[in-house]
């Protein structure tokens, strides 16, 4: 029986977030995840998708001509045959990351590829589903992201950025789009003088809530 992964959708398109915005980018979405956050704006990707296999995936990556790919979904992680997937990307010299919830162990994933791992804030209402023990697994490539909702989970952030910065400093804020502004998400950066970087879902701003943008 041959192994395969269960993926959403597979499309190019610039990428909206993180140390890569702005690059045309192959995303490659997978199905499911076990955490329900109340602002999610890829809940479509919670089921459905078709089974295919690796060397599938690939062939459509490399289809697309994009120098970067980006893993996704869903919880890409939930998926163990993913890490063949990483594995496979890198080996072809595709610069790869990873957006990961934070609710599973990155220990696995391939070091030539860069994490993107979103810890969940409060207002999320899946903070008990933080994987904290990956904060000692993050390498100095990866990259950490804050979701914020309102004042209290900037509160939270701030002071849970501060205890791990000394050991991982690239980390992001960005503000959830539908309840709160980015220039509020500023105003309270700049009074604070926190050295973390803003960053807002830049494809929110060119296409909207589009799937496959």
């Amino acid at each position: 029986m041959r192994q395969t992964i269960k993926i959403h959708e597979i499309f190019t398109s610039l990428q909206g977030e993180g140390p890569f915005a702005g690059l045309l980018t192959t995303f490659v979405r997978l199905t499911g995840c076990p955490l329900r956050c109340q602002y999610c704006d890829t809940a479509y990707a919670f089921k459905g998708g078709e089974n295919q296999t690796i060397g599938h995936i690939i062939n459509q990556v490399k289809s697309a001509k994009a120098k970067y790919v980006c893993i996704t979904g869903g919880e890409p992680l939930a998926q163990k045959l993913v890490h063949g997937l990483i594995k496979l990307l890198c080996d072809n010299e595709y610069q790869v990351s990873i957006e990961t919830s934070g609710s599973i162990s990155i220990a696995q994933v391939d070091p030539r590829a860069v994490c993107i791992m979103d810890l969940k804030t409060p207002g999320s209402l899946e903070e008990n589903k933080n994987h904290l023990a990956n904060l000692n697994i993050l390498r100095s490539h990866d990259h950490i992201k804050f979701v914020i909702c309102d004042k209290n989970d900037f509160i939270w952030s701030a002071k849970m950025a501060s205890e791990i910065c000394t050991k991982h400093n690239q980390i992001w804020f960005s503000p959830e789009h539908t309840s709160l502004s980015a220039t509020m998400l500023a105003d309270w950066m700049v009074e604070a003088k926190l050295p973390y970087r803003l960053q807002i879902q830049l494809h929110k701003y060119l296409w909207g809530d589009i799937a496959g943008k």
